[in-house]
């Protein structure tokens, strides 16, 4: 199983759209997804029309140890489940802060299921907080999303170090395999200019590093499209609201390269 948390620090980057049409899109060619929502603002369970009900059990009751994983998931399509979040979930900051080893408290409720899945994609929080470690120490992968903006690279040297600190002292099976372009406008010269800018970023910073050295700077291009902001307020991936859009056809080809990385990405357990 190959297992992703998809990060940025930074809202309103594409991550949590993302998440859920990366995920619905594998589902769509055959693999078994469970995408779950690790942001206490529940927009990725929202934008698949999934909420966790006073009865239903969610990410909280995951990580607060009063429900499993299984017991917490709810199956949107034959191959893609989701494990919801609610806003109970902000409260998991306070109440993890005094647990012993709380930064790996989701490792070990993810090692208790042994519900067979081909991707893991975790959405996380726009923070790096408890939430965000927990996905870190939980996943063998990172997918970082940015716009091809000149403000997107600030604060991601330290999003970087964060990365490469949880890979250093708790998980040494992270790594940094993925960068995707997010709101792409091909027609300004901006985001060529940007985009050259990020890639010679990696490029020349990465050559120590193992933890993106073989990091992947996706040759899709997510472009803006309103039909991925309409959506999530039908609860709907964009292959279901929209599946002749822009946005479902740039989501397809990045699940495409994404499923190409499977030939030669070595995937992992979850670490022990």
């Amino acid at each position: 199983m190959r297992s992703i948390a998809v990060i940025n620090q930074k809202g309103g980057v594409g991550k949590t759209t993302s998440s859920v049409n990366v995920a619905a899109a594998l589902a769509a060619n055959g693999r078994r997804v469970c995408l779950m929502d690790l942001d206490p603002q529940a927009h990725a369970s929202l934008h698949l029309g999934i909420s966790a009900l006073d009865n239903q059990p969610s990410m909280y009751e995951v990580l607060c140890a009063e429900a499993s994983v299984a017991e917490s998931r709810q199956w949107v399509t034959e191959n893609l489940a989701v494990v919801p979040s609610n806003l109970d979930l902000a409260a998991a900051e306070l109440e993890l802060a005094g647990e012993v080893g709380r930064e790996m408290i989701l490792r070990d409720r993810l090692q208790d299921d042994d519900e067979p899945f081909d991707y893991l994609i975790l959405d996380c929080p726009p923070s790096l907080g408890v939430l965000t470690v927990n996905a870190l120490v939980a996943v063998n992968e990172v997918f970082l999303p940015l716009q091809p903006h000149f403000l997107a690279l600030h604060g991601l040297s330290k999003l970087l170090r964060t990365i490469e600190v949880v890979s250093r002292r708790l998980n040494d099976s992270l790594k940094l395999s993925g960068v995707l372009l997010c709101m792409y406008d091909s027609n300004t010269r901006l985001a060529a200019e940007v985009s050259t800018d990020i890639d010679e970023f990696f490029q020349s910073t990465k050559g120590g590093r193992a933890f993106f050295r073989d990091a992947r700077f996706f040759d899709t291009r997510i472009r803006r499209n309103v039909r991925l902001a309409e959506a999530p307020s039908f609860g709907q991936s964009i292959f279901q609201y929209s599946p002749d859009s822009n946005g479902a056809a740039d989501y397809n080809q990045l699940a495409a390269e994404i499923m190409q990385q499977e030939q030669s990405f070595v995937t992992l357990p979850v670490a022990a």
